[in-house]
């Protein structure tokens, strides 16, 4: 099975249900299946089966049909944030190579002509002449933006993206009832696996811009009855700062929040149980190459907040030392994935090369941690990011929520940096609301605080940190 083939189930057996709001503009799921038959038949005509499409995935219900539409006319499709930069962008073409570039770029197109999506409003276009793909076709090339900055293209099959949805949807509740409020970007696997997830269940989503307008977020809230939606730390950062705590009104109305693509502070997992004490509050641990692999409900494990949480159903983890052998529980190692959500491939990598990715059949994610005695998995830091002072490994992270509780700071960004008597030693990059915090200010207070070999060697204050366009620290960037 596909999740085409749920969505043409939906067609037949809910037709009038609404599938997808973007404004004052509802498709039912009878439209919504129309308008992808349409939308194949108009990729069907100009690229043969097995070609790759560039979508600019802005979220409107034109970017679904021309998506879930490549998919059936049997493309392979490369979503792209709608304001990626001309650089990565044409990184991007270079490597991938796609047959042409649909929807709207806000920033340079790299030379390359962009076609709006296909307008499907002619009846007489509609035909029936289609072939659901194989579960083992690729369905999309999310390119990621790596610790380095890079693109690194991420080759998930059909097979991948539904066992990714019956997943989540699985840990979650997701039900045909739900009304989800979308605010995340869709070019990127968190929001796009969000889209997947409530169209695989017959439910309701909403299409909002973003968060950026609390007026917008909280009239949809209570005009359309959203029972859940998904987001990162930062953009409830955003809410709390520019609402207070007025999303406690929608306890008995939000069912569900799905987190992630970041840690979030244990003062800001306490305040969403304190304001919403019924909802189910879910954050996942993943990547792009093997989507939401653990998941922890904040509710059900309140003894184990500091963790990622257990694996998702049809999901397995495992700890493996560098030579490739798995260590007892307790031991520290990386973290590695088993399950149907794993992707195929990296684009463009032999067989060999993407071979090296796993340890005895396990994907290697790349971050370190350990398993409890309860089963619960611990994220330490990213690998590469593992800052190895005298021999003594410390995690960025650690000395970051130190640096970060400050009065005075908003975030901070640590890295190990070359020592000629350590090996390395660990240099803070601080953002600062106030100038009257000094170094000697941050370095005092981890000392007070933490080990010494933790203690940063230098400060720096900076005006921003290099993240991803999903909110994650790109730390490697600043060494």
């Amino acid at each position: 099975m596909v999740i085409l083939e749920a969505l043409h189930n939906h067609a037949q057996h809910i037709p009038a249900k609404v599938a997808l709001i973007e404004g004052s503009r509802e498709v039912t799921y009878a439209a919504l299946w129309d308008n992808i038959v349409r939308a194949a038949n108009y990729f069907s005509g100009i690229a043969e089966r097995g070609s790759k499409v560039m979508l600019s995935a802005d979220k409107s219900v034109d970017f679904v049909f021309a998506y879930f539409g490549a998919h059936l006319g049997g493309m392979t499709t490369i979503p792209v944030d709608p304001s990626v930069n001309e650089l990565r962008l044409q990184r991007i073409l270079d490597s991938a190579t796609p047959v042409g570039i649909w929807g709207k770029l806000h920033a340079g197109s790299a030379g390359r002509e962009v076609k709006p999506f296909p307008v499907l409003d002619n009846a007489d276009a509609l035909t029936h002449d289609y072939v659901m793909p194989s579960e083992y076709d690729v369905a999309d090339i999310l390119f990621t933006t790596g610790t380095t900055g890079l693109p690194k293209g991420v080759m998930l099959t059909q097979r991948n993206e539904l066992a990714s949805a019956v997943n989540i949807n699985h840990f979650i509740g997701n039900t045909s009832n739900d009304i989800e409020l979308l605010a995340l970007p869709i070019s990127h696997s968190f929001g796009l696996g969000r889209l997947r997830c409530m169209l695989l269940q017959g439910a309701t989503i909403d299409l909002l811009g973003s968060f950026a307008s609390m007026k917008k977020f909280f009239r949809e809230m209570d005009d359309r009855a959203i029972t859940g939606f998904g987001m990162v730390p930062a953009s409830w950062s955003y809410i709390h700062k520019m609402s207070g705590e007025r999303l406690g009104n929608y306890a008995a109305q939000l069912k569900y929040i799905e987190i992630g693509s970041a840690p979030m502070s244990m003062a800001d997992k306490h305040l969403l149980m304190e304001l919403l004490p019924r909802t189910r509050i879910c954050m996942h641990y993943g990547l792009t190459e093997a989507s939401r692999s653990a998941f922890i409900c904040f509710g059900e494990s309140m003894d184990h907040l500091d963790s990622i949480g257990r694996p998702t159903p049809g999901v397995e983890i495992k700890i493996f030392a560098e030579d490739g052998s798995e260590v007892a529980c307790g031991s520290e190692g990386e973290l590695c994935v088993k399950g149907d959500n794993v992707c195929s491939a990296y684009w463009g990598d032999a067989a060999e090369e993407y071979a090296a990715s796993f340890f005895c059949g396990y994907f290697r994610t790349g971050d370190w941690g350990y398993q409890d005695s309860e089963g619960y998995f611990h994220l330490i830091s990213r690998k590469k990011e593992l800052i190895n002072v005298g021999g003594k490994k410390l995690s960025p992270l650690e000395v970051e929520e130190v640096i970060d509780a400050m009065e005075g700071v908003s975030e901070s960004a640590c890295v190990g940096v070359k020592d000629d008597v350590m090996g390395e030693v660990v240099k803070a990059f601080v953002v600062r609301t106030s100038e009257s915090v000094t170094s000697d200010d941050v370095i005092a207070t981890v000392r007070s605080k933490l080990e010494g070999y933790k203690v940063p060697a230098s400060v720096k204050f900076v005006d921003n940190l290099p993240k991803t366009a999903s909110g994650k620290l790109q730390r490697l960037l600043l060494k």
